[in-house]
């Protein structure tokens, strides 16, 4: 099938690519020109594991092109997916202005039937905007349908080519039997809806996930007070079948990142808007501003005050296998302990380039996480990448000024932390 795809972020390209390496022919759109050259010879514009591979792979085979004509793309594609992006504005409201600057775009090129697919994750009754915006140029037929997406940044390829299930928003049969041609191929559900339903389906998806994260951090925290140990608890949770072994059951330092933060934020707004007050949603969204202010409070709690002390981080990337660090629990404890006089030397394995664009020169940049943790008072854990669980713990604690550890992603046991020696602390055991 020939698809086009316009706006080539991280959901964008990571589509594009999937949809490419299933044999179908996609026109890449984006209206930066240095993107689009760098991505011509291969070079993407963020860290994915094995999507540049992917991208090579399908430019050399011409399943997939680059340019910056929406004309191109709107000609070339039968179904054109819109995957800009749709960032918060200053009340939490998603903004809609480039999917409505898409819309207006399309309107122009339209010669034919299209399927207009919002990949974007977007509120309430952006599939009525975009058809009105269209309809005021062109007067033909075509589709609107909202199918969002529900890729994890770091398993980007895995999540879009087995996914969970498949949502697609739209009562239009023909739209309907193109699109569930389209992903045939991915042998997962297809969950047929109306448009409105599929567009509060990734909210809903993604607070429940932040909701699991800010109740099993509260319990974490009740856990400390009384003695007991959250892992165990979670453990015990997850065995209810109502609950399940895949809960987003995991204490520490709270949730961030490009998705979690903004949705619940939107959807938040968008219940406001219409007259309700969701409040377990505000309450899930102060949980977990609360919880990593947490980590710094459990850090002069173990160490005394931080002024002068000089402060190792492991991990600033929101999560591993990510370069991205929106929202990332490392901005709020490093910004703090700044504030509170500390001196920081910082490493993560892939988001040092994206860090000092963030902290600039008010931070130390180290070039390992040996490096990281020579000499400090103090070494905090705030990303959970596998080569920092797989450290040497006898090597760490001899190159540490003194043998302090905050793990606010619990990758240490209590007793291995014990018998090696050193003042750790975690959350909620």
């Amino acid at each position: 099938m020939k698809i086009s795809v316009i706006g080539i972020g991280y959901v964008g390209l990571v589509t594009a690519t999937c949809f490419a390496e299933l044999g179908n022919s996609v026109t890449c759109v984006d209206i930066d020109k240095k993107r689009i050259e760098n991505l011509k010879k291969g070079i993407i514009p963020i860290y994915e594991p094995g999507l540049a591979e992917l991208v090579k792979k399908n430019i050399e085979q011409k399943r997939i092109i680059f340019t910056t004509s929406t004309k191109a793309a709107v000609k070339d594609g039968k179904v054109i997916f819109i995957a800009v992006g749709t960032p918060s504005d200053n009340d939490g409201q998603a903004d809609l202005k480039y999917v409505k600057q898409v819309a207006r775009e399309i309107s122009l090129h339209m010669d034919g039937y299209r399927i207009i697919v919002n990949k974007s994750t977007v509120p309430v009754g952006t599939g009525d905007i975009v058809k009105g915006i269209i309809q005021k140029k062109y007067k033909g037929k075509f589709s609107v349908v909202s199918n969002p997406e529900f890729l994890r940044e770091g398993s980007a390829i895995y999540d879009t080519m087995n996914p969970d299930r498949v949502v697609i928003g739209n009562g239009d049969a023909k739209a309907r039997k193109i699109m569930e041609e389209l992903y045939r191929p991915f042998k997962a559900p297809i969950v047929f809806t109306d448009v409105k339903s599929a567009e509060l389906i990734k909210y809903a998806s993604n607070s429940m996930l932040a909701t699991q994260i800010s109740f099993i951090n509260s319990m974490a925290n009740i856990c400390e007070k009384v003695g007991a140990d959250v892992d165990f608890v979670a453990e015990g949770m997850k065995l209810d079948k109502r609950i399940g072994k895949y809960s987003f059951l995991s204490a520490g330092g709270g949730y961030g990142g490009s998705c979690f933060p903004k949705d619940v934020k939107a959807l938040i707004k968008a219940s406001d808007n219409y007259g309700y007050n969701f409040s377990i949603l505000k309450a899930v969204e102060s949980v977990n501003e609360a919880q990593k202010k947490h980590i710094v409070t459990k850090t002069k709690k173990l160490i005394g005050s931080v002024k002068g002390k000089k402060i190792g981080i492991w991990g600033l990337a929101f999560k591993p296998q990510t370069d991205d660090m929106r929202e990332a629990i490392s901005i709020v404890v490093i910004n703090k302990l700044l504030q509170d006089g500390a001196k920081i030397k910082a490493f993560d394995p892939v988001s040092m380039d994206e860090a000092k664009h963030i902290f600039k020169d008010k931070i130390e940049y180290s070039k390992d996480a040996w490096e990281a943790a020579r000499d400090v008072d103090a070494l905090i854990i705030l990303t959970e990448w596998s080569e920092f669980k797989e450290i040497d713990l006898f090597k760490l604690k001899k190159i540490m000024d003194k043998p302090y550890i905050m793990d606010a992603r619990n990758i240490f046991t209590l007793d291995e932390m014990e018998e090696k020696g050193f003042h750790y602390l975690s959350i909620g055991r």
